[in-house]
Formats: C-alpha cells, sequence, structure tokens
C-alpha cells in the first residue's frame, strides 16, 4: 500500500515536498515513481529512483523536483521547487516490482496546485 501526502496550494514560484509512505518490509527492492496526471491530459512520469538510488526526471521537472528515499522509513519524497502553474496536477506514487517493466502499485494521488 501507497499513500501520498504533502500536495495543496502554493503560488508560483513556490515549494512543496510531497511524500510517499509504503507499507511491507520490502521497499527498498521495489523502484519507484512520482506521475502526474492534469486534466484533459495523460498521466505522465516526473521521476523515477531505482534501487541503487539513480534518477531520472522528465525535461519539464529536471533543474527544479528532486526525488530521493529513505528506505529506513519505506518513504519516497519529491522535493518540487520553483513551481510553475503548468505543475498542477494530481500527482501519484507508484513502486515497480523487481524483474517487472511496469508499475504495478500506486497510491490514491494527492492534488498539487499552483497559482500564477
Amino acid at each position: 500500500q501507497l499513500v501520498e501526502s504533502g500536495g495543496g496550494l502554493v503560488q508560483a514560484g513556490g515549494s512543496l515536498r510531497l511524500s510517499c509512505a509504503a507499507s511491507g518490509r520490502t521497499f527498498s527492492i521495489y523502484a519507484m515513481g512520482w506521475f502526474r496526471q492534469a486534466p484533459g491530459k495523460e498521466r505522465e512520469l516526473v521521476a523515477r529512483i531505482s534501487v541503487d538510488s539513480s534518477t531520472y526526471y522528465a525535461e519539464s521537472v529536471k533543474g527544479r523536483f528532486t526525488i530521493s528515499r529513505d528506505n529506513a522509513k519505506n518513504t519516497v519524497y519529491l522535493q518540487m521547487n520553483s513551481l510553475k502553474p503548468e505543475d498542477t496536477a494530481v500527482y501519484y506514487c507508484a513502486a515497480r516490482s523487481p524483474g517487472t517493466l511496469i508499475y504495478n502499485y500506486w497510491g490514491q494521488g494527492t492534488q498539487v496546485t499552483v497559482s500564477s
């Protein structure tokens, strides 16, 4: 089970930190990702972090967002700085089981709204 928190309303240029808490004792073996879906748009990958903590970012957030994980706390974070109105979306945390190519566990999502 994945539970996101930390969403909210922020002005452009502001910051938010999203958290995703995972249940279970094998969190460290899962690759984790943050996705987002804006109204009328498809869900897109924002950032991902592998089991070795290597990271990937979408071009639209590179240099502004930082993904990290704390395996001792079973938690993955998304630090979002210099937020823009176009970052407004529902943000989802997801986990990918070892040996798979798809994210097979999803959180319920948390709303991020950036006002101009």
